[in-house]
């Protein structure tokens, strides 16, 4: 049981790194990109999910 719960927080950190970066290329402005990540790290899989679905796309 160790071992699945050790592998399911690092995909997890790994998801939250990846929503982090995409906030920081998105194109919101600075207040915006502020409150995601904060979301983001206080309600790890709560705010990594409202991310995906409410959160600013890449400026591509």
């Amino acid at each position: 049981m160790g071992l699945e719960l050790g592998l399911l927080g690092i995909i997890g950190l790994a998801l939250m790194i990846w929503a982090i970066i995409s906030v920081f290329n998105s194109a919101a402005s600075t207040g915006a990109k502020v409150l995601w990540i904060v979301g983001i790290l206080v309600f790890p899989f709560v705010g990594f999910i409202l991310w995906l679905f409410l959160g600013p796309r890449s400026a591509k």
